[in-house]
């Protein structure tokens, strides 16, 4: 049994970039967890209230079979204006108590600054020592942040590993449309239900599945 560690900057941004895999990692009865770090929702208001966002995370987790690491409340799309150091410290503490040993965490290249902080973050707080327990770090991909980022090398999504999700993308659909239904758009805005089909279709082709999750791996430790 695999233990899973998942470093999300916003609730929702599980689902999107890798709700298919973490059904089958249930499925496969691996242990996984979800760390949220920032709030998701203060950058469209900064006196929004912040527990709708909450619930709604905690549905997720509960409709996945996963379980809340913690849902701490970094201001959304700031989070560079808060030190490295006191994210890192929020990531830390959960490594230590849940031992993973995958992550999967951001593409370090995201045009979202939350999201390249968290991949930042959660590289720092896993610098690697002897008997370390990570032993692999995955980044996903986030509809509406990674494919708008500049398409040159050092930003670009490369995948390095891919997820058969076809007996899942239904139910990944599912969830998203339940649990983050405020959070969709209408198609062809990327982050619409036939958005999200269509990416997982897109990258099962480039590989012979029906649908499909796509992974940059960020480190790979093998003892």
């Amino acid at each position: 049994m695999n233990k899973i560690l998942i470093v999300a900057a916003h609730p929702d941004d599980e689902m999107l970039g890798m709700g298919g895999t973490i059904l089958k990692h249930v499925n496969n009865k691996d242990a996984v967890s979800i760390l949220f770090l920032g709030d998701g929702i203060t950058s469209r208001d900064i006196n929004a209230d912040i527990e709708p966002r909450r619930r709604q995370a905690k549905k997720v987790a509960e409709l996945l079979q996963a379980k809340i690491a913690g849902l701490e409340q970094f201001p959304d799309n700031r989070f560079d204006s808060v030190s490295l150091l006191d994210i890192v410290k929020k990531i830390e503490p959960v490594i230590a108590r849940i031992k993973p040993n995958i992550i999967y965490t951001h593409h370090m290249g995201d045009l979202n600054i939350d999201h390249r902080l968290t991949a930042q973050s959660v590289l720092t707080a896993c610098r690697p020592q002897p008997g370390f327990c990570v032993k692999k770090i995955l980044g996903f991909e986030v509809l509406s942040s990674t494919e708008w980022q500049a398409k040159d090398s050092s930003h670009c999504f490369c995948p390095t590993e891919y997820t058969d999700i076809s007996k899942f993308i239904e139910k990944k659909i599912e969830i998203l449309k339940k649990a983050y239904g405020d959070e969709l758009r209408q198609f062809p805005h990327p982050r619409s239900a036939q958005g999200v089909k269509i990416l997982a279709q897109y990258r099962g082709m480039e590989v012979g599945y029906k649908y499909a999750e796509a992974f940059q791996l960020i480190r790979n430790l093998n003892d």
